[in-house]
């Protein structure tokens, strides 16, 4: 897909004219810029909006500039999308720190590796710099905090603005209840009282919501005789938006038994189609003899990765790496740390990725396995935000983290510093909702987390690194769990053999940290949770008595109460046989 750049010039001219005069360099244009992908136009403003190309009040762009073309699946990108609204919000608009040209260049980077033109990106600084421009910060800021009160954003551009494409509706074979009133959307709910039901909030200008229709009416096929699929074009039913305080689109909301269970906004088709299933399961009885058991850990909908997000004295940390401190990848990423740490993640512009992944491959070559921790720290620091690990998501051959993954795997003497923060920077990769699927999926990036997993196991002299270990082993087999409530296995069994094997073997040999007890245990547990009721994982359970061995743990550590959970529970109960 082509990936473009749209530019307009919010002056409307003046500033070619008399940019010089004023601020003592010449400015051609005030720049407002927005990308164009697939026929629509992405920009910033009153958050993150989608409309036709060139449909707003700003009229044409002055010009449209030609990015490069990306190889990633249009779903894939809308997931990137939805995960840079919690950053680009209509709050944190800024004129010169935080706006549309940073969004444009964040979107670009992930898409194509690269950013928008240089004169573009730095323009707000190069005013900044100017005496004339730090004079009138206080005033222009001012005035865009007004027009954010009256008019959500800088520019009141909104989503779907000129959009007159109409919307898909449900085909007459499909079960889906399109609603317009709140009257016909009670009467349906009344109807799926006895039941579930599902409601997707829509709007005729939200493209997102366009992707997922065929899913929903899909779903609606296979499991309308369970739950209720409802969907409610909020442009046309105002007064049902504002009764469920619909803020964006698409929006889902779900019912069990007449009773609201949970909301989220966003187009995420895995999530969707995983809720709906779960949904028809609640209805028509558990399937799976696991559902049965009191696991609250396990059962709980909002069960969130562990990141380690602590960053360091960053000017301390890169003195121990001497001169490669000053390197301008480095200090681009610690730059981009230090402005996120300080003042949130609104106000940090991504570095150059491409730049520091060269820098840090040769590092895992160049420098001493005694130094190589500084880097990769740095690079965990980075992780914790979702744009720069979405990006590394997608990067070809993942060669950048398989690269530090393979400097710890080789060997048996990796450092103590460098295998924990490695571990630490592996559990981060899952602050971005792109990166659990390629760490489950891609044979090569698994077996290096497996192995980086297992072997970090066997370290009984430092709790921190069984503790990041037992962290990372969770992440893992918390996202395998979510995709096998979808019914689709991720991970192989076969590994997921190996997987249960070690973190057994390291349940047994724990002594010393309640910790790195509990994560183990929370990570056995989601691995072995709805697994299949036939096949090697749950042979291998009962063959090694998993539960005996975690029984036998409450001698060291009688107070903690994941060992009755999961010991009794889910490997007592759960492993009989029926």
């Amino acid at each position: 897909m082509d990936v473009h750049l749209l530019v307009y010039d919010l002056s409307n001219g003046l500033a070619r004219q008399m940019s010089m005069g004023f601020l003592g360099f010449q400015l051609d244009a005030i720049y407002h810029t927005s990308i164009e992908l697939e026929g629509l136009e992405y920009v910033y403003d009153s958050g993150i909006n989608v409309i036709q190309p060139g449909s707003s009040h700003l009229g044409r762009p002055l010009e449209r500039i030609y990015l490069g073309k990306t190889e990633l699946p249009l779903e894939v990108i809308l997931e990137y999308l939805d995960s840079m609204r919690e950053i680009y919000t209509p709050q944190a608009y800024d004129l010169f720190r935080h706006n549309c040209n940073n969004f444009s260049n964040d979107f670009s980077t992930f898409m194509l590796g690269k950013g928008i033109p240089d004169h573009i990106a730095n323009m707000p600084q190069a005013v900044l710099d100017s005496p004339f421009g730090r004079m009138l910060q206080p005033q222009l800021t001012q005035m865009v905090e007004q027009r954010k009160a009256q008019r959500g954003g800088l520019l009141g551009i909104q989503n779907g603005q000129g959009h007159t494409n109409g919307v898909s509706t449900a085909s007459s074979t499909t079960t889906v209840a399109e609603v317009s009133s709140l009257q016909a959307l009670d009467a349906a709910l009344r109807k799926a009282a006895d039941k579930s039901a599902i409601i997707f909030f829509t709007s005729a200008t939200c493209p997102p919501c366009k992707v997922l229709y065929p899913l929903y009416n899909e779903l609606a096929a296979q499991h309308g005789q369970n739950v209720t699929l409802i969907k409610v074009d909020t442009s046309q039913a105002y007064e049902v938006g504002a009764k469920y305080d619909i803020a964006a689109t698409p929006t889902f909301v779900t019912f069990v038994h007449g009773k609201e269970q949970e909301r989220w906004a966003g187009a995420d088709a895995a999530r969707l189609r995983g809720t709906v299933e779960l949904l028809a399961q609640m209805a028509s009885g558990p399937s799976h003899p696991h559902r049965l058991l009191h696991v609250p850990h396990l059962s709980n909908p909002d069960a969130k990765p562990v990141l380690f997000t602590k960053v360091p004295p960053l000017q301390k940390l890169l003195s121990k790496l001497g001169p490669g401190a000053n390197d301008a990848a480095v200090q681009g990423l610690k730059g981009f740390i230090e402005a996120r740490s300080t003042d949130g993640p609104a106000m940090a512009t991504l570095p150059n990725l491409p730049q520091f992944s060269d820098f840090l491959t040769k590092a895992c070559t160049e420098l001493p396995r005694g130094l190589l921790f500084t880097v990769v720290d740095l690079f965990r620091c980075g992780l914790i935000d979702p744009r720069l690990s979405g990006y590394f998501a997608e990067e070809d051959k993942h060669k950048t983290v398989i690269k530090v993954l393979e400097s710890v795997n080789a060997g048996s003497d990796c450092p103590y510093a460098l295998r924990l923060v490695t571990l630490q920077m592996a559990c981060n990769l899952f602050s971005s909702p792109l990166f659990p699927d390629q760490i489950l999926s891609q044979a090569t990036l698994r077996t290096a987390i497996t192995q980086l997993i297992s072997t970090s196991f066997l370290d009984d002299s430092h709790n921190n690194v069984r503790v990041a270990a037992a962290s990372l082993l969770y992440n893992v087999a918390l996202a395998n769990s979510e995709h096998r409530r979808q019914s689709r296995e991720l991970i192989p069994e076969e590994d997921q053999v190996e997987l249960a094997a070690s973190v057994l073997e390291a349940i047994s040999q724990e002594e010393s940290s309640s910790e790195a007890l509990q994560g183990m245990l929370l990570a056995l547990g989601y691995l072995s949770y709805c697994m299949p009721v036939e096949g090697e994982l749950i042979d291998l359970l009962r063959t090694m008595d998993a539960q005996g061995t975690l029984l036998a743990k409450k001698k060291n550590f009688p107070k903690e109460p994941l060992l009755v959970e999961i010991g009794n529970e889910l490997l007592g109960k759960g492993l009989a046989r029926r």
